[in-house]
């Protein structure tokens, strides 16, 4: 089976997101995240799995919708972004779909702002509509390079070089 079409749907204040399934790692239960002084507000912190250090980012902060505390439904999603496992608190984690090329559609041009470029394109799916993100653009080239630099010095054995 091709996994390019396959996408990991999750949810963000109701509305849905896809990434490739190709990318993700797993998903994990929300665990003990610690705090990094100096970071963005979206900027969870880091995590301990199975000995690797991993930054924890919070989509819901970095796309600006309104605050919501953890609950049973949140997930971290460890995901592989230009080399390096990073992980995304969701909402929710909904499904595994596949979304046929002709079921894709580059976004309206009317989507204004700096998380467009986040967007790669957008899943139809009879009436529903999932925005599918390139994760190789959630992080800024520096944000990329301050996460790999932290990384290093904090857990200079990790893979996350």
């Amino acid at each position: 089976m091709d996994n390019n079409n396959q996408f990991v749907i999750f949810k963000i204040q109701e509305e849905d997101f896809g990434v490739e399934i190709i990318s993700v790692r797993e998903i994990i239960k929300p665990q003990q995240i610690l705090k990094v002084p100096n970071t963005p507000k979206y900027v969870e912190g880091i995590i301990n799995l199975r000995g690797k250090v991993h930054p924890v980012f919070n989509l819901r902060k970095k796309f600006h919708f309104e605050h919501k505390e953890f609950d049973e439904r949140t997930k971290i999603i460890i995901v592989n972004v230009n080399s390096m496992d990073v992980g995304f608190v969701v909402d929710d984690v909904s499904e595994i779909l596949r979304i046929e090329e002709q079921n894709m559609e580059t976004p309206p041009n009317v989507i204004m702002g700096h998380h467009r470029k986040y967007i790669r394109n957008v899943g139809k799916i009879g009436s529903r509509m999932i925005i599918i993100l390139d994760l190789n653009l959630i992080l800024s080239e520096d944000e990329e390079k301050e996460l790999k630099e932290f990384i290093r010095l904090k857990h200079p054995h990790s893979e996350n070089k």
